[in-house]
């Protein structure tokens, strides 16, 4: 991990030898095909990221399957910026000592449901099942285990337990729900809908449920650290973009589904089915809040779980340049 620190304070600072947030720039920008990455969909499909950096800055956009990937790409200086989810944000943050990244930003609320087989009623009925999830350490992965806690079992890295937890990519998930190898999964959206479009399944947790007023981060803005340091005149540009996105978003839904799908499409090479977006887009909220309290209380699991070593997150969040965007829009301050 020293090695990657290194990497990315390197990297950032040859991309500044001067000091100055006014020449030319790459921005190196990651993000998701899925729909709880609608923000930056949306941001770089529509070109609002473009239009609120401007000519001088080139966005160099990155697309991840899971958190941890996206995490180790800014943690090395392969990319300057990404959307990512509370866990992989808390790990990169305490594996580099709180040096490495910075949230300036929410994104996402809610979109993480456990879908299971029909038959499978009642959360007792878990037991001695397999449950799979997008990536071991991440953020369903310790909603899933916390939730399993919570109602009594017992599980463990390696898929023992009372329930046996199968990290592995979404897609294959789908195709193991299909053909029945597995009972059921804790994913994201658009994974739960198509797990219930597609599989036949249905909803045994909407995360929304279990917590106080159904609001939890799915997606936050994180960037670099030294990036931040370094550019925060187009940080602040890149958050106008984001607030643009998600105003659109919550202004023209339909639009807003047509246009992921299809950004969604141009990444993985294949639109999701209509009724999928559809079934999905009200589990979500969009929101440039980023409900810090429900990322530290994730933090909190996953340290209980033995997936995180307990480590202050102090310094964690910074919100300035996004206040500065919403009082210029009227909209009032969020804080950490």
């Amino acid at each position: 991990m020293t090695a990657l620190l290194v990497a990315v304070i390197a990297a950032c600072s040859d991309a500044t030898a001067n000091g100055s947030d006014n020449g030319p720039l790459t921005l190196r920008l990651g993000y998701f095909p899925n729909l709880t990455h609608a923000s930056a969909l949306v941001g770089v499909k529509k070109g609002f990221f473009a239009t609120g950096l401007g000519s001088g800055v080139t966005i160099e956009t990155h697309t991840f399957n899971a958190g941890g990937d996206a995490v180790t790409a800014i943690l090395s200086g392969s990319i300057d910026a990404t959307f990512v989810g509370p866990n992989p944000t808390t790990n990169a943050f305490v594996q580099s000592h709180g040096a490495a990244i910075r949230v300036i930003a929410g994104a996402t609320s809610g979109g993480a449901l456990l879908v299971v087989n029909p038959s499978l009623t009642s959360p007792s009925q878990l037991r001695g099942k397999k449950i799979a999830d997008p990536q071991l350490g991440g953020t369903q992965d310790v909603a899933l285990r916390w939730y399993l806690k919570s109602q009594g079992f017992k599980t463990d890295t390696a898929g023992g337990g009372d329930v046996s937890v199968l990290p592995q990519d979404n897609s294959q998930t789908l195709i193991a729900f299909k053909q029945g190898q597995i009972d059921g999964a804790w994913v994201p959206e658009p994974w739960a809908s198509r797990l219930i479009v597609e599989g036949g399944g249905h909803v045994l947790v909407d995360e929304r449920d279990l917590w106080p007023g159904g609001k939890f981060v799915t997606t936050n803005l994180v960037v670099a650290a030294q990036f931040l340091k370094d550019h925060p005149k187009r940080v602040k540009a890149l958050l106008e973009g984001l607030y643009q996105a998600n105003a659109y978003i919550n202004s023209n839904t339909a639009d807003a589904q047509t246009l992921t799908n299809q950004a969604v499409g141009d990444i993985t090479g294949k639109k999701l089915a209509a009724g999928v977006v559809t079934a999905a887009w009200p589990h979500m909220t969009f929101t440039l809040d980023p409900l810090a309290t429900t990322l530290r209380a994730s933090a909190d699991h996953a340290h209980s779980l033995g997936l995180l070593a307990n480590a202050s997150l102090g310094g964690l969040y910074d919100l300035t340049l996004l206040n500065q965007v919403l009082q210029e829009h009227g909209q009032p301050a969020v804080s950490a």
